[in-house]
């Protein structure tokens, strides 16, 4: 296929889409449940080089190569990928010209080309649908039906023919869609369409299904008489007047949505509608209604994944059209609660944090308030630590989930939506100094010790300590932590049973320790924690003492000046111990990081250098040893 399409070009030449790169801010694995196919790929290539590919003939349009010839499938499709890209012009249109593209489908919705260039391209084709809905004005839905009228196959053959939001001349009389003998579905919605039309119209012998929603009808009379072929019985005639077929009403929810799904099948018809109306109110409701309902009863999980990514889009889109329509935004945040599309579905996370922090600062009921704090939590830790930076809801953010964490503390209820809102501070301040400082100076310091004074489940011990860890990477607001209070809980939390808990107690110790500015008229005291610290780890050794639990970590950065902290022994072995952890846990992710971030050479110097503890040698040593296990194809630093 691809030689066919492309003599010359060898199918190494095609790069694929990449599922990652598909929209801004997104952080997903790659799209392995619904790859792009050959066909697309080529497609695409051929769009987005056809001034290149075709030859130009003497009026300017352009010209297929003579020995390429299109299926009818192919052809289809290739018009309609023309036609969403917005590439469809007089120009490009040419290249349907002649014999070499055999349609079937036609589709050049809102596309801009003239009526010499529209009859010159498609009227000489054996079409049995046209979508020509909301065409340029260029195109009127006179010249439209003169061209196909013109090719007597088309008269007796066209079934279905589209002209939604079409324009017509002023000066325009009756038309006539009498010829079109064939035509079994007619849609004329938001058509100059007059109730003379619709006579004209009632003479047609097949026709099933007719909408003529906002147009200038006034009286139906003209189908009283009619009768329709009933689709399940050929032989069958029926006396009963068409009307009962025909949509004529204005404003229903649904409307938009059925005209869309005429004919298809492929959960995709009811976002059709979504995609074609996105300025109709009552359509963006529904289907937003019909998203949700297909992603909440575990139809998600049967859906490919560009479906999911499409119609999450769609959702944003409909957000920022109509951002004062609650019921919307429910429907779109109701949707983000499914796992698959916050972890495997590309759309724009930024976009969605910012829509779902505010909708956490607006106080709905606990219900709602738990799923945005859920969604919340998730989406942080698929932001870069820049896009959190730039988040303007930030700040709110942070202050609602303190204010949410301070009255769970205050009732003494450890239910889920705390947990949520630990985890989602947490991640927020993962790398983030601005979410630190808001953390900070919303009295984050004093509401996460009542918490450790309140509750001693260890689920919400660890995520209250993962979050002090993230505080105490930040150089300029770990001064804070040094206070009596908060180092008499760490240092007590350190010697907790569950390895979780501990390993989060000495991360926070060994951060604040490694900076001896902190600890001047404290020096004693700091002391004391190194050796409690040396004491802790040395327990973390025995086969009796594992953490099951995988920590998971942006990147490995944040250790390499404890790495290098050879006049600190104890801060250098958790150090050492915490990447080690990860790295036999995922080595596939880490030990690659180890090398993208420069960080492998620090592990070479600890295992040969004459200061560093005989412990944290081995322990280096077993990282390296995994690293030459699991990465062999990276080139090792020659100093190692």
């Amino acid at each position: 296929m691809v030689h066919f399409l492309h003599p010359g070009h060898a199918p190494r030449n095609i790069v694929p889409p990449d599922a990652q790169k598909d929209a801004l801010g997104c952080c997903v694995v790659q799209e392995e449940a619904s790859p792009y196919t050959l066909v697309n790929i080529c497609l695409n290539f051929l769009i987005a080089n056809l001034e290149k590919l075709c030859s130009e003939r003497p009026d300017g349009t352009l010209c297929l190569p003579e020995h390429w010839s299109f299926p009818q499938e192919i052809a289809d499709q290739f018009l309609r990928m023309m036609t969403w890209q917005g590439k469809l012009t007089d120009r490009t249109a040419s290249i349907f010209r002649g014999n070499q593209m055999k349609l079937k489908l036609a589709n050049i919705q809102k596309a801009k080309i003239s009526t010499p260039a529209f009859i010159k391209a498609f009227c000489h084709h054996k079409l049995i649908e046209l979508n020509a809905t909301a065409v340029h004005a260029v195109l009127p839905v006179p010249d439209i039906l003169s061209g196909l009228c013109s090719n007597s196959w088309m008269q007796q053959n066209l079934q279905c023919l589209l002209l939604d939001s079409t324009s017509i001349s002023q000066n325009s009389r009756v038309l006539f869609f009498g010829q079109l003998t064939g035509l079994c579905v007619l849609s004329v919605f938001n058509v100059c369409f007059h109730t003379e039309d619709l006579a004209n119209v009632s003479q047609l012998p097949r026709l099933e299904s007719l909408d003529i929603s906002s147009t200038l009808v006034t009286d139906i009379s003209a189908l009283l008489t009619c009768c329709w072929r009933s689709q399940y019985e050929s032989d069958f005639r029926s006396t009963e007047p068409i009307q009962e077929q025909i949509m004529f009403y204005e404003g229903s929810p649904l409307q938009a949505i059925h005209r869309d799904i005429v004919n298809e099948g492929n959960h995709a018809c009811y976002f059709k509608g979504m995609r074609n109306h996105p300025l109709d109110l009552p359509v963006q409701f529904t289907a937003s209604a019909c998203a949700l309902n297909l992603t909440r009863h575990g139809l998600a999980k049967g859906m490919p994944v560009r479906l999911l990514s499409e119609v999450t889009c769609l959702l944003f889109k409909a957000l920022k059209n109509f951002p004062h329509y609650q019921q919307l935004q429910k429907n779109c945040l109701l949707s983000l609660t499914n796992s698959r599309i916050l972890v495997d579905v590309p759309f724009d996370r930024f976009d969605a944090a910012r829509f779902v922090m505010r909708w956490l600062c607006k106080h709905e009921n606990p219900k709602m308030q738990t799923m945005a704090v859920s969604v919340t939590s998730i989406l942080a830790l698929q932001l870069s630590p820049q896009q959190t930076a730039h988040l303007e809801e930030l700040f709110m953010a942070v202050k609602e989930l303190l204010a949410i964490v301070k009255q769970k503390t205050t009732e003494n209820l450890d239910d889920v939506t705390l947990l949520f809102t630990l985890k989602a501070l947490w991640n927020l301040t993962d790398e983030s100094p601005a979410a630190c400082k808001h953390f900070i100076e919303n009295q984050g310091l004093e509401i996460v010790i009542q918490v450790l004074e309140t509750f001693s489940e260890s689920a919400i011990q660890s995520k209250v300590l993962g979050l002090l860890n993230n505080i105490a990477e930040v150089r300029e607001l770990s001064s804070k932590l040094v206070t009596e209070d908060v180092l008499k809980h760490i240092n007590s939390l350190l010697w907790s049973r569950e390895m979780e808990v501990s390993y989060f107690a000495a991360g926070i110790i060994a951060h604040l320790t490694s900076d001896r500015w902190l600890w001047i008229s404290r020096d004693v005291q700091r002391r004391i924690l190194l050796q409690d610290l040396h004491s802790t780890i040395q327990n973390w050794t025995s086969s009796s003492c594992k953490m099951t639990a995988l920590v998971t970590y942006r990147s490995l950065k944040t250790f390499f000046p404890l790495l290098g902290n050879f006049s600190q022994p104890e801060v250098q072995l958790w150090a050492v111990w915490a990447v080690y952890h990860v790295c036999s846990k995922n080595p596939s992710k880490y030990c690659k990081m180890l090398v993208e971030e420069e960080g492998l050479q620090l592990l070479c110097d600890i295992q040969e250098h004459s200061e560093a503890t005989s412990q944290a040698q081995q322990i280096a040593a077993s990282i390296l040893d995994d690293f030459r296990m699991h990465f062999m194809n990276y080139q090792r630093p020659s100093l190692c």
